[in-house]
């Protein structure tokens, strides 16, 4: 993964300045370590080599633009798979990395790697590929795809392709023991504020209480509705699993992701079993387009694995108190995820559910906001 937006970093709080912004989010991504674990998750990069060599004809005597090179890999394999032109755009200085590879690798004469945002750069021609790793946690945190977007209606010829060219969001309901090492986490900050509030009092004179309440908010968000980076193993994953989001990369704009919302089913498939919170990952595809499809449609997915996972692993959304289930109850689940006002590279996640059990009961309905950051 590379970077190309012209966008905020993680954080809290006010929007950005635009030179902090790229301080804290471009320059991530220009350290060597950081495109080392990317480049070390075999899964990502046996599914992007897989689709660019077991389709050549997408790239054999094409023109090419990768978006957000990084380490220049994928500008490299679409050289070697016979690219007569590649355009490598990289926003950060991992751009002279990426050019001193190219060299070391002799495609310099066909890779050529520019500095800059997506957005401010011009290419001499259009292009019949664009290929990008944009995919961030939960496939959109860091709205990396805006630049794809920006791109595609930029610089693709009417009969490019895209690689990826279309993606999804899941969610299934999962237990985990998470949820109660985060709640005695969040319990005992408490109870050292409150003592510290008391000893506050007795040996200062000063009376803290009236803060214990936006206190508690601020570390409530902290440990409760902050979702977790996890990698899940299947055997956590208590029910089926639902598709919140289709993208197809051709044809989607900014509107379609700045809101995801969706209304979906989930049925327990374990007995007797806990549910702890929602589980959410992503795949892709390289399917081509329609009048010009993939010799061999390869898949990238993040889902639970015990073999395969990957750098993304999978977002977390915990439920406090869990909740006790039985196979064949079936969740009613409500799902937005917006951009973060004070950070659009950061999500914010409202997630309500109706649980309707087999036997006909139905449990009250809750409704909880998480914070993707």
């Amino acid at each position: 993964m590379g970077t190309s937006a012209n966008a905020a970093p993680g954080g809290r709080g006010a929007p950005v300045p635009k030179d902090v912004d790229f301080a804290n989010y471009f320059c991530t991504y220009a350290f060597l370590y950081h495109q080392k674990d990317m480049l070390s998750d075999r899964v990502r990069m046996d599914a992007y080599f897989n689709a660019i060599f077991e389709n050549k004809k997408h790239f054999a005597g094409k023109t090419v633009l990768d978006v957000g090179t990084g380490s220049g890999i994928l500008a490299i394999w679409s050289a070697q798979a016979g690219a007569k032109k590649v355009y490598a755009v990289e926003a950060t200085k991992m751009s002279e990395h990426a050019r001193a590879l190219v060299k070391a690798n002799n495609l310099q004469s066909v890779v050529e790697v520019i500095e800059g945002s997506m957005e401010d750069v011009t290419l001499p021609e259009k292009v019949d590929v664009i290929i990008s790793e944009w995919m961030g946690y939960f496939l959109l945190r860091e709205s990396m795809f805006d630049s794809v977007i920006h791109a595609r209606d930029h610089w693709l010829k009417p009969t490019g392709v895209m690689y990826p060219s279309h993606a999804r969001m899941w969610m299934a309901p999962i237990r985990t023991g998470i949820v109660d090492h985060k709640l005695g986490e969040y319990e005992s900050t408490m109870d050292d504020w409150n003592n510290f509030v008391d000893e506050t009092k007795t040996y200062y004179g000063v009376d803290m209480s009236t803060l214990t309440k936006p206190f508690s908010d601020e570390q409530r968000k902290y440990y409760l509705q902050t979702s977790l980076w996890n990698n899940l193993h299947p055997h956590q994953v208590i029910g089926t699993a639902a598709i919140i989001k289709e993208i197809d990369c051709l044809t989607a704009t900014v509107a379609d992701i700045e809101k995801v919302r969706s209304n979906f089913s989930l049925s327990i498939t374990m007995e007797n079993a806990k549910l702890c919170g929602f589980g959410g990952w992503f795949d892709v595809h390289f399917r081509g387009r329609s009048e010009d499809p993939a010799k061999q449609e390869i898949e990238l997915t993040t889902a639970p694995s015990v073999d395969y996972g990957t750098h993304w692993g999978q977002q977390v959304f915990l439920l406090h108190p869990p909740v006790n289930l039985s196979e064949g109850d079936d969740l009613k689940v409500s799902f937005l995820m917006s951009r973060s006002k004070a950070n659009h590279r950061l999500m914010e996640v409202e997630l309500g559910c109706e649980i309707h059990q087999h036997s006909g009961k139905l449990l009250a309905p809750f409704k909880n906001k998480y914070y993707i950051e």
